[in-house]
């Protein structure tokens, strides 16, 4: 089999229909090309691999940690602890879910590890990692991922969380429509920042990120200050005493609970976004990304205990959004009032994060050529940065928070896009055991990094948990104004329905219109951006296709050779002219 497939990323002497069967039936891992001379293995049908990063190398040790970090360390510590205590209705299981938090986070993170060690030069994440898991049916786990990443792509919940902490912070009893103004114009700027420059918006998250570090740090040693008793708060033990009474037995709740620490962890992933902008990848990964999660996980189970020093419990359960700022003033009185304005620096902080990491995970999607016009989205110009991913996030944000009141479906959207994210992290986890299994039919080495089995199974676990419970009727009927499970089965509809539409797309059309999606590698001339670019091919005219192309698209080598044009090395530096893009052979481009 392996041999096969090297016949068809290098040139064979099969018949065409001997390519056309291996193309639909193989495994499909080959070796298709050298990045820094190790060989890189992907399945074909996979986006391929940018050997120069079309958007630089501006992700150091400290972008990494930083991504991370500031993904993490957005609102949802400052936030979400009110939330998190109605659902338990304990102070000590409230703190003890965040201990949960940092183990679910640490198992995830060996997940992404491994694919990272197989994919080290691939950029997107969990899109990448789909697509590679999961290359048959064709086209189904990018199409459906796509869908959802470009249609969640909005980051409204922090940027209003950023506008009503300068609100606070200042004083001021805000409007909804002001709160939204400010949200707006806050994410605005941010996102010109990230538009402008990779380099300096990367910069300046990683300053937000450490002064954000700094204010966890200084809560939890405040925290200290209040239970040894040297600060205004009285009785700061109190919310300790019998801690774990009154814990709820509603299954809803819990999970809702859980739900909430996720949100609060997600993040830790956020660096594996940006895999082809950093130097040396998995080396840096492995040793700065776990780093990143012990220093959040430590900082956020401290602040929650200085949180429950300070403030009663009955006040952060009806906080809303604002557990943070309770304790500023109970700690500090009229002086605290201001530092809610450091909450809102790192609200922006996050925000930059998430539109450096969620980007590319766009433009991944992008490249796998299930979006249309992919060289636009791929494209780096003007400024070095993924312009049309960027304009596309901020339109989103300004849409959802123009369009939806504060209150319950503001938040259904936000609980919605959790539910398919559970699915695709449970889908990766799987992946990890299908992707061992094609490896070792294909003889091609293990993975560098293999993620544990515990911690394998402990993530699938937890995502069915997250999948299922929530569908348990809650003793109060919940916490909206409609149906409790309304964000499940809406997420559950839109997979079904990418389900259906693939089917028609990708499936019945062609053979009602008598044709084969074939992929197509195009490379831009202007920044050297690299996409598959999806082609209707007839079906009268698929076997000549396929005699001259591989599975990622590229022109065979012994294609070239046999039309008399050119020698081999003379065809690994030809650029062939498609559509203001370039058809590139990399099939040997370790020669180059």
């Amino acid at each position: 089999m392996a041999s096969t497939l090297k016949k068809l990323f290098r040139g064979s002497n099969d018949s065409s229909a001997d390519l056309s069967e291996a193309k639909e039936k193989n495994a499909q891992i080959g070796e298709q090309i050298y990045v820094e001379g190790v060989p890189v293995y992907q399945d074909g049908n996979g986006a391929p691999v940018e050997q120069v990063s079309p958007l630089g190398y501006h992700v150091g040790w400290a972008g990494i940690l930083f991504l991370n970090v500031s993904q993490m360390v957005g609102t949802g510590v400052f936030s979400t602890p009110g939330s998190i205590l109605r659902a338990l209705d304990s102070v000590g299981l409230s703190i003890l879910y965040w201990v949960f938090g940092m183990i679910i986070s640490f198992a995830g993170l060996a997940v992404y590890m491994e694919y990272a060690s197989l994919f080290p030069h691939r950029s997107g994440g969990q899109v990448t990692y789909l697509e590679q898991a999961y290359p048959k049916p064709k086209f189904l786990f990018p199409t459906a991922y796509a869908f959802i990443v470009v249609a969640f792509s909005f980051s409204s919940s922090n940027a209003v969380v950023l506008a009503r902490y300068i609100y606070r912070a200042a004083g001021y009893s805000a409007s909804e429509w002001a709160n939204k103004g400010l949200a707006i114009s806050a994410y605005t700027f941010l996102a010109i920042l990230c538009l402008l420059s990779t380099r300096w918006s990367i910069r300046l998250m990683n300053l937000i990120s450490a002064v954000k570090l700094i204010i966890l740090v200084f809560i939890a040693i405040t925290g200290f200050a209040v239970l040894g008793g040297n600060t205004r708060v009285k009785q700061p033990r109190a919310n300790f005493q019998n801690s774990f009474d009154g814990i709820t037995h509603n299954a809803n709740g819990i999970v809702n609970a859980l739900v909430n620490i996720n949100f609060a962890y997600e993040g830790y992933s956020n660096a594996f976004n940006v895999v082809a902008e950093i130097r040396n990848p998995f080396h840096t990964l492995k040793r700065v990304a776990p780093l990143s999660v012990l220093i959040v996980s430590i900082l956020y189970i401290l602040a929650n205990v200085a949180y429950f020093a300070a403030v009663p419990a009955e006040e952060i359960r009806e906080s809303e959004q604002l557990a943070a700022a309770l304790f500023f003033e109970a700690v500090f009185g009229e002086a605290g009032k201001a530092l809610p304005a450091l909450v809102a620096v790192s609200a922006a902080g996050n925000i930059m994060a998430v539109i450096i990491g969620s980007t590319r995970n766009i433009r991944e999607c992008a490249r796998q050529g299930v979006i249309p016009w992919p060289h636009i989205w791929a494209s780096t110009k003007p400024f070095g940065t993924p312009f049309a991913p960027i304009l596309l996030k901020w339109a989103l944000t300004c849409i959802v928070i123009l369009a939806l009141p504060f209150g319950d479906a503001f938040n259904f959207l936000v609980d919605l896009r959790s539910y398919p994210d559970s699915v695709f992290l449970f889908l990766m986890v799987v992946g990890v055991y299908y992707v061992r299994y094609r490896r070792k039919q294909e003889g091609l080495p293990q993975a560098p990094f293999q993620a544990w089995h515990s911690a394998l199974i402990f993530s699938a676990l937890v995502c069915l948990f997250i999948l299922i419970m929530p569908w348990y009727p809650p003793e109060d009927g919940g916490d909206v104004s409609f149906w409790y499970a309304t964000y499940c089965a809406v997420g559950i509809g839109l997979l079904v329905g990418m389900g259906i539409y693939y089917l028609f797309w990708c499936q019945l059309l062609p053979k009602w219109l008598g044709y084969k999606i074939r992929t197509e590698t195009v490379v831009s001339d202007q920044d050297g951006a690299v996409t598959h670019r999806l082609l209707r091919v007839k079906n009268a005219e698929v076997e000549a296709w396929d005699r001259v192309h591989d599975d990622a698209g590229n022109l065979l080598v012994e294609a070239v050779e046999t039309s008399g044009a050119q020698t081999e090395n003379q065809h690994l530096q030809k650029r062939v002219k498609v559509n203001d893009a370039t058809h590139v052979d990399h099939t040997n481009a370790e020669k180059a």
